[in-house]
């Protein structure tokens, strides 16, 4: 369940913005919504006249780029180091290409995530010693790197470290430390990559009259798979960056990405920030994951074509093992879950198990957070040595989180919305218990919120609604693709496509017919009926089709029109809370306490089909037209299953329940989460 909330808008400020600048209503109401309307935002944001930022604005990078000039002047050995992920991958081959092609002595180095993990570490000082180098460049890392860095120095390597991740209270006592988030740094837009940073310090080695346009032309498809691999606003600079990335990639112009895009199966496809976020993106992440980054680096890299199709054949065939390996961690936790529901209860989720690959934990906490709407911390357990990796939810600061329940953790590092962390499998219960503390004393968890853009009326969505949109690309973070809501639909029909994968349906409103698809949903899965009444929450999109253009409508939402899921969310919350051993208010306890009456009006609902293979709760709640609260019914169907007058199956994707023959009279109070509940009650 995800709680709406659509955006406020400025009618009267959007119809002046739609005729001043001759756009769409639409365009215009999109442009209200997100904040952008000065004649300065607008044109920046429409017609790409802003530029790029002075890079010598960046603290230190006066100083970065004369040693790396230096050393280029004098012959020293340079190594380029980098990270294993898209945007350190990119990094590094944007700086080694720039660097190679004024005549630099350099080399590159990616540390391995599996024997190394991220950023510089002592025995790849050594390495690196043992190969003559000079003077590191750090690309994506390097701002917590201030023992390694000693270590360096202590071998006579000199560091000029570029990053983007937030400093730690001590900088590394490198030649030069650019990295626009230090508190002494006065430069105007700081959430740029490190692509991006390593971008502004070629500019810089360029110089006063570097040719900035010939610069993105040479290297902007690197710069926008970077920036958009590593989930940057799509605003500002990076705005620029992407839009002239995007050119080039259309073009084909290098050919280890061309390359990919064949392999990707986007050949002959005007390929979108879209198509590089989920073609191209995993696709070297991938290489990371599984110990390939200098492979990738030298497609990125290459003039040879043979060598880029059959590195980017290897990255896809990563690939798909990566999605094997995430399938099967997932499945392990799937069972986990469905043996002790308890676990998804907190409020932050952590989820452990053993010899998980630990280059892919963090898309499955991901995947988790999407499915649960709470922040989520999955960790591998290997020979005692933990390593977890976490995602958060909007509004969460789970850096914060985890930097204050701290103590039972070997080493931790991250934002608000990701972390990484080792501990010693013996502490993961205290670690479990400190965070969800933390989190209870913040108070009321963020709503997992889908936005909405604004409302639509179905009569006046068509083809040429959803082609204007295209004013509005690139879309990624900070600048999403649009999501509209559309209110009061009637199901007229539901049909399975690709063998019942997917499902389109059809809906009527007053004289308005319209479909949507829904992705990886088959018949079995969608829990709603023809007849209902329904909101959906769509996005739009052109589908071209033997050159016949079609409006392609794509469900991402559906809630039955008179449903307020805060409510329901609400109440689950109150459950949960109470299931966790949390205090809970006794008025919002009340809430959730059955009568007689209640275990009644919910048995008879289930008789009616005696084997319920896939059913929703919310659905229930809604049948029965909110006589019975979300929470509540969670406690009915939790001491109905305890009293063997139901079995129950839950996991991450289904709920299941099978009413039991019963041979003798029953006691609801002798259910223990009832007898719980009114202990608890009672003492209050």
């Amino acid at each position: 369940m995800k709680q709406w909330s659509i955006a406020k808008l400025n009618k009267a400020n959007a119809k002046t913005i739609s005729e001043r600048y001759e756009l769409p209503p639409i365009i215009a109401t999109l442009l209200d919504i997100r904040g952008i309307v000065t004649e300065k935002d607008i044109n920046n944001f429409l017609f790409d006249e802003s530029g790029i930022d002075d890079p010598f604005e960046i603290k230190d990078m006066d100083k970065a780029a004369e040693r790396v000039k230096k050393a280029i002047e004098n012959g020293e050995k340079i190594c380029v180091y980098g990270d294993y992920d898209a945007d350190g991958v990119t990094s590094t081959a944007l700086l080694y290409s720039y660097l190679e092609t004024i005549g630099a002595d350099v080399m590159f180095y990616i540390p391995s995530r599996e024997s190394e993990g991220y950023g510089m570490n002592i025995s790849a000082m050594d390495t690196l010693k043992e190969k003559n180098i000079d003077l590191i460049i750090t690309v994506d890392n390097g701002i917590s790197a201030v023992e390694e860095i000693e270590y360096a120095d202590s071998l006579g390597i000199d560091t000029v470290v570029t990053d983007h991740h937030m400093p730690g209270d001590k900088l590394p006592n490198a030649v030069a430390v650019v990295d626009m988030h230090r508190s002494d740094c006065k430069s105007r837009f700081k959430t740029i990559s490190g692509v991006g940073v390593a971008f502004k310090l070629v500019m810089a080695i360029e110089g006063e009259y570097a040719d900035v346009e010939m610069l993105l032309d040479n290297y902007s498809d690197l710069l926008s798979i970077g920036t958009i691999g590593d989930i940057m606003p799509l605003v500002d600079e990076n705005r620029v960056f992407v839009k002239n990335g995007l050119k080039h990639i259309n073009n084909g112009d290098r050919l280890g990405v061309a390359s990919l895009v064949e392999h990707a199966g986007l050949s002959g496809k005007d390929i979108t920030a879209g198509n590089v976020s989920f073609g191209i993106v995993p696709r070297i992440n991938a290489a990371g994951r599984l110990g390939q980054s200098d492979d990738c680096v030298n497609m990125l890299v290459t003039d040879d074509i043979e060598t880029a199709d059959k590195i980017a054949l290897k990255l896809s065939d990563d690939n798909t093992e990566r999605q094997r390996i995430e399938k099967e961690i997932l499945d392990k936790i799937n069972i986990l879950i469905a043996k002790n529901p308890a676990l998804v209860q907190d409020k932050v989720l952590i989820i452990s198990g053993k010899d998980w690959h630990q280059g892919v934990i963090g898309i499955v906490s991901s995947r988790l957070k999407e499915i649960y709407g709470k922040p989520c911390i999955v960790i591998s357990e290997n020979d005692g040595i933990c390593k977890g990796s976490g995602r958060s939810v909007e509004g969460f600061d789970l850096w914060e989180a985890v930097c204050a329940s701290s103590e039972a953790l070997d080493h931790f590092g991250g934002h608000p919305m990701a972390v990484g962390l080792g501990l010693k499998a013996d502490k993961i219960d205290e670690f479990r218990k400190d965070i969800n503390e933390y989190a209870s004393r913040k108070g009321e968890m963020p709503y997992d919120n889908l936005k909405i853009d604004c409302k639509l009326n179905p009569a006046y969505i068509d083809v040429e609604l959803a082609k204007s949109l295209t004013y509005m690309q690139p879309f990624g973070a900070g600048n999403p693709t649009p999501v509209f809501a559309i209110s009061n639909l009637r199901i007229k029909n539901i049909t399975p496509l690709s063998n019942n994968k997917h499902i389109k349906i059809s809906f009527i409103n007053g004289n308005t017919h319209i479909q949507a698809l829904k992705f990886f949903c088959s018949t079995n899965d969608f829990h709603y009926n023809i007849g209902d009444t329904v909101d959906i929450a769509v996005t739009l999109d052109v589908n071209v089709y033997k050159n016949n253009e079609s409006l392609s409508m794509i469900l991402k939402d559906i809630k039955f029109s008179d449903v307020e899921y805060k409510d329901y969310i609400d109440s689950l919350r109150i459950y949960e809370s109470f299931c966790s051993g949390e205090t809970v208010d006794n008025n919002k306890l009340k809430s959730i306490i059955p009568v007689r009456n209640d275990f009644a009006l919910v048995y008879r609902y289930l008789k009616q089909d005696k084997n319920l293979l896939n059913i929703s709760l919310d659905i229930i709640v809604h049948k029965l037209s909110g006589r019975v609260s979300y929470g509540k019914l969670k406690v009915i169907l939790e001491a109905m299953n305890e009293l063997g007058l139901i079995a129950i199956y839950e996991d991450m994707y289904k709920l299941q329940i099978k009413i039991l023959e019963v041979n003798s009279k029953v006691n609801l109070e002798e259910a223990s989460i009832i007898k719980a509940l009114k202990e608890v009650y009672r003492d209050g």
